[in-house]
């Protein structure tokens, strides 16, 4: 086999990392998130980049609150994410959350929401994905990696809870 066909052949299977080094860095970003109580580990996306968000949804099970770190783009007013679980099967539990208890909450480098999340399907869906190939090159080798469809999740701005007296 040629270097040239080799060289093609190992662009087109994505390198994702072990397991375990995308685990760690998930939990380094969210504490250095904690420890500088949430100066750095946000930001908004520019031009052709994801920014990042923080997701705080209610535990399914538990009824308790769980934050996570996550890429979005905008859509206009709409945050747009993709339950991608770091390119590995499975759906991430912020997404089985959400499915549960859509209503959440995200905070932004430039502030907080309240979000009511929805699936992206069809038209929506594939304008949706569309935009983020326009961020990531290799977003279809990526998700065929995972055995179902990667989710596009909507995070659409709802107004603020009312506060029991």
């Amino acid at each position: 086999m040629s270097n040239e066909r080799r060289s093609v052949e190992s662009r087109s299977v994505p390198r994702v990392p072990p397991r375990w080094f995308v685990r760690t860095v998930w939990g380094l970003h969210r504490g250095l998130y904690r420890v500088t109580a949430g100066r750095v580990g946000l930001r908004k996306p520019r031009g052709r980049s994801w920014g990042t968000l923080r997701l705080t949804t209610t535990g399914r099970s538990t009824g308790c609150e769980h934050s996570v770190i996550l890429a979005y783009v905008e859509d206009g007013p709409d945050l747009v994410c993709l339950a991608m679980n770091g390119w590995a099967d499975g759906e991430p539990s912020w997404w089985l959350n959400l499915q549960v208890h859509p209503e959440a909450t995200a905070d932004l480098a430039d502030g907080s929401r309240f979000v009511q999340a929805h699936a992206a399907q069809g038209i929506e869906r594939e304008r949706l994905w569309a935009r983020w190939r326009e961020v990531d090159a290799h977003l279809d080798a990526h998700a065929a990696l995972r055995s179902a469809e990667t989710a596009v999740v909507v995070l659409r701005p709802r107004p603020e809870p009312r506060r029991l007296s």
